[in-house]
């Protein structure tokens, strides 16, 4: 189908300006490698992975034979009460993968997904625990984790939270954000030392307000990626760990973004040495190219709810919760495939080597133009933080971004933050590439 003849005004996109979009659509044809194609045949650089997603590079053929070779073998199979090879695989190299006694594998279909089922999961926990009264959850501000009413409810970005009000849960609460822009502006694969404790809070105001016994957990990103890449203290992720074990109470850890190789290790609770209690995740998972999903728990969790049933009669179910696509075979396949192409290229360590590369471009080019607040990089993703325009924030990264896609090059803007991160397999004349065209765009913008 020739571009001109695409209707384009049925199809609502999601996170997006869509009378904007109707007056300048931006439509993706083809990709390869690096670069997408577009619908009037220009190359565009995926500077953003397409989400964080594509860590291996698009239109990869060991994954697409993969892919191809399930739907000829298995195309679906229920997961309700039966399961299929391929989940049962990919769910063994996802918890070989996890650090700790993070071994069982509840699969979903998004980052989302994830998050809600880590949630139901805890409750759940802590039920079969004899604790049921632990319903309580702690999120932090700026937090993101998807777009259930679960995820918005421990998420803290205020424009995914404030049209949906009292829907949202009761019992929960958020703690700091982890970012001071005038002592810590620039940030470059460091972690920040702070003058503060951040979590003097959680332990002197949030937990006394509750009382820790009716906390079931905590969930954190270790990195805020949505929110535009912001780095958490030296010491922040362990110390937390020490106040939720004190009090018994759950850490899980949204691995979405930084999960599959982002900061160059598989999890970035790899990165920092702290083990959750379940870990979220997503994206990369696949290459982007199936949606799949899921949570990883301890031996722990899952024991206690098959202990609490061990009166119960064998038919009994123990934890009322699934979805239809759990554990897809092609899903799965995907998964596989994946895992295997990161393992045999080696593509984890590649990202942790870029990472430095993209830093020292965004902060050589960017630090000190017009408008230029901020630059954190870490791991192999990076963002640029603008002043906002009075009275219209958001524009002027918006107004970047545009500039960036007519110009061959895919960035993130995520409110008055700009963000790369490129496929792992990015090379540096790539990289000089994205991080210039971005430098003349924020002059031109000027």
């Amino acid at each position: 189908m020739a571009y001109n003849d695409l209707r384009m005004d049925n199809q609502w996109l999601p996170f997006t300006p869509n009378r904007s979009f109707q007056k300048d659509p931006r439509v993706f044809v083809a990709a390869e490698g690096m670069y997408f194609t577009t619908h009037d045949g220009r190359q565009v650089i995926d500077g953003i992975s397409s989400l964080w997603c594509v860590g291996a590079g698009h239109n990869r053929k060991p994954i697409n034979e993969a892919i191809k070779q399930q739907l000829d073998t298995l195309d679906y199979s229920t997961a309700f009460s039966v399961s299929n090879d391929k989940a049962f695989r990919a769910a063994e190299m996802i918890a070989a993968m996890a650090p700790g006694d993070l071994n069982k594998v509840l699969f979903c279909n998004s980052g989302s997904e994830a998050a809600d089922t880590s949630m139901k999961v805890a409750l759940a926990y802590h039920r079969a625990r004899g604790e049921g009264h632990r319903n309580i959850f702690i999120g932090r501000e700026r937090g993101y984790h998807g777009v259930g009413f679960g995820g918005m409810s421990v998420g803290g970005i205020p424009a995914n939270r404030k049209v949906y009000g009292a829907s949202l849960l009761p019992r929960v609460d958020h703690l700091r954000f982890i970012h001071d822009p005038v002592k810590h502006a620039f940030i470059h694969n460091v972690e920040p030392v702070w003058d503060e404790d951040l979590l003097l809070e959680l332990e002197n105001r949030i937990l006394p307000l509750h009382d820790p016994s009716n906390v079931a957990a905590v969930v954190v990103e270790p990195v805020a990626g949505s929110a535009g890449w912001y780095v958490p203290p030296q010491g922040y992720l362990k110390r937390l760990r020490e106040i939720c074990d004190r009090h018994g109470i759950l850490l899980i850890f949204d691995e979405v973004i930084t999960g599959f190789g982002r900061l160059g290790t598989a999890f970035a609770s790899d990165y920092y040495g702290v083990q959750p209690d379940m870990l979220n995740f997503a994206k990369a998972v696949t290459n982007g190219v199936i949606p799949l999903g899921g949570v990883v728990c301890t031996d722990r969790i899952y024991d206690a709810m098959m202990g609490a049933h061990g009166s119960a009669p064998d038919h009994a179910i123990e934890f009322f919760h699934g979805y239809t696509y759990s554990g897809h075979p092609v899903a799965c396949a995907a998964a596989i495939a994946t895992l295997d192409l990161f393992r045999e290229e080696n593509l984890f360590a590649r990202a942790g080597e870029m990472g430095p590369v993209l830093g020292d471009a965004m902060h050589a080019a960017l630090k000190g133009l017009p408008n230029v607040i901020g630059v954190r990089s870490f791991g192999l993703a990076a963002a640029v933080e603008l002043a906002p325009m009075p009275g219209l924030p958001g524009k002027r990264a918006f107004d970047a971004f545009m500039d960036c896609y007519h110009r061959g090059v895919l960035v993130r803007n995520a409110g008055d933050n700009l963000v790369f991160a490129p496929p792992y397999i990015v090379d540096r004349a790539q990289i000089e590439t994205m991080v210039g065209t971005l430098a003349d765009a924020i002059k031109r913008l000027a």
